[in-house]
């Protein structure tokens, strides 16, 4: 297992992608707008996913490892209720070993007071204190997951106070960390988001019926339209009579994670106010501004760093071309146990054009470094295809501390700029030279957001205390980042 994990791509990756639909007219299939939709989130999780479908409160399901395609196949589809008022879908990409079947979601409860399906975004902080808690009282738990402790926390007060919308208020209150979360009962579709807004969620309209969804795009990609953001703190819950909102939490300091402009979200997105294309494009622009190199062509490193490689031409004045041509049939998590497989798996990822950098001095531009061994393979590509000189350029800080809440950060000591130095890591990925963007710069990237941004993974400073952590991630510490 740990092999395995080794050798994982050295791109960050979110946890998930959660979606929903309520259509009290019945006039929209559920089912199909839900897998159109995890396709447009695919690019949050592409271990595993799910379908939960409520056909007159009856909740069937359908989840496994793989894409969505692969999961999904026509006989599956086929196999759904058609019919039903609520859907909930969910992608998920594993912190930590090998993906399982059983920690697929959307989770499906079913007990005494009703049945429940759950999707969920983000990270726990007293994941590991709350499951010991429920274990003492008599809990039984069958995966390691933050979702199966949220599932038993809502169940929990569920049975004390017998309302579903005043259990996951409950809950909200007990959980710490960062929690997107979308539950289906028999009657209601209910959204919450933390206090904090780590991660982003928001609303939609098609025709009559209400989406909740990870990112916009996934929206806009059923022909719906976006309404708003959920915001930090609020609790939406959609019924038969209409969408209400609890925002009795809302109003204090946020903490949304500024990498969702960076690397995470698609670029078709607008999160909490600001469009994602444009902040890679600002990003680009600033970090020209701060690391400014003599070259003769900016390419970026496909998928992430083209928009920032855009505004990095437009910002110096250096053409801006196509350096790679990606391979769209290789998803990003692609494990290999051969050593000389290993070897040759950007290579299959990426071919550069060789027109575009042959003879010339060429500025690449990715969102980040983490480990370096991709970076030094790309950089290798470029040398090999006639680069005269290479120029790095990250659009994000250097990775420097863990991260708490969702987002896979390798512990500390895999950081390559924990141990290195901006020149031992430019000598080591094989470069002219190295630039970072500043932590002061990546938080004006997101023109239009209000909120307060997370950049814990950058400083080590994270919105909410991390001392008391009990995280069960390997060397999951706060001792770490002091």
């Amino acid at each position: 297992m740990m092999e395995m994990e080794q050798y994982r791509s050295e791109k960050l990756h979110e946890e998930c992608g959660v979606f929903a639909v309520y259509d009290k007219s019945l006039e929209e299939n559920v089912v199909a707008d839900t897998y159109h939709a995890l396709y447009a989130l695919q690019h949050r999780g592409q271990e595993s996913c799910g379908m939960a479908i409520n056909d007159d409160g009856v909740i069937s399901y359908h989840r496994d490892l793989g894409l969505v395609n692969d999961v999904f196949t026509r006989d599956v589809m086929m196999s759904l209720p058609q019919h039903g008022r609520m859907a909930l879908g969910h992608c998920r990409y594993a912190k930590a070993g090998i993906p399982r079947r059983s920690e697929a979601q959307p989770l499906v409860v079913r007990h005494v007071k009703g049945s429940m399906a759950l999707g969920f975004n983000g990270a726990l902080l007293n994941g590991a204190a709350l499951r010991e808690k429920y274990e003492l009282d008599g809990a039984i738990f069958h995966t390691g997951t933050d979702a199966e402790v949220i599932a038993y926390a809502i169940t929990r007060h569920r049975l004390k106070t017998g309302s579903i919308e005043q259990a996951v208020s409950l809950a909200m209150d007990e959980l710490e960390g960062a929690v997107s979360l979308v539950v289906m009962s028999p009657r209601k579709i209910i959204a919450a988001r933390d206090r904090k807004g780590f991660h982003p969620l928001c609303l939609g309209r098609k025709g009559d019926a209400w989406l909740v969804a990870s990112e916009s795009c996934a929206i806009h990609s059923i022909n719906g339209t976006f309404e708003r953001d959920i915001k930090p703190g609020e609790i939406v819950v959609i019924d038969e009579n209409g969408l209400r909102s609890d925002d009795s939490r809302c109003g204090g300091k946020t903490g949304l994670c500024v990498f969702e402009f960076v690397y995470f979200a698609r670029p078709d997105s607008v999160v909490d106010g600001a469009s994602v294309h444009k902040a890679r494009r600002r990003a680009g622009a600033l970090l020209a501004l701060e690391c400014p190199v003599q070259a003769d062509v900016v390419i970026g490193a496909p998928d992430s760093g083209l928009d920032a490689a855009l505004g990095f031409a437009q910002q110096s004045g250096i053409p801006y071309g196509i350096g790679f041509l990606k391979n769209k049939y290789i998803g990003r998590t692609f494990i290999q146990p051969d050593q000389k497989l290993r070897e040759n798996t950007v290579r299959i990822k990426l071919n550069p054009i060789a027109d575009t950098v042959r003879g010339k001095r060429v500025v690449l531009v990715d969102d980040s470094i983490v480990r370096g061994t991709t970076s030094k393979q790309v950089v290798q590509l470029l040398r090999d295809a006639g680069a005269t000189e290479v120029h790095f350029r990250a659009s994000s800080p250097k990775f420097l501390y863990p991260c708490y809440f969702g987002t896979d950060v390798d512990s500390r000591e895999n950081l390559i700029a924990v141990n290195h130095s901006t020149e031992e890591i430019a000598e080591m990925i094989g470069v002219d030279s190295l630039g970072f963007l500043s932590v002061d710069s990546v938080k004006k990237i997101p023109e239009g957001c209000d909120l307060d941004f997370c950049v814990g993974c950058f400083t080590g400073e994270y919105p909410v205390d991390c001392s008391n952590c009990s995280c069960e991630k390997d060397k999951c510490d706060r001792k770490l980042s002091e």
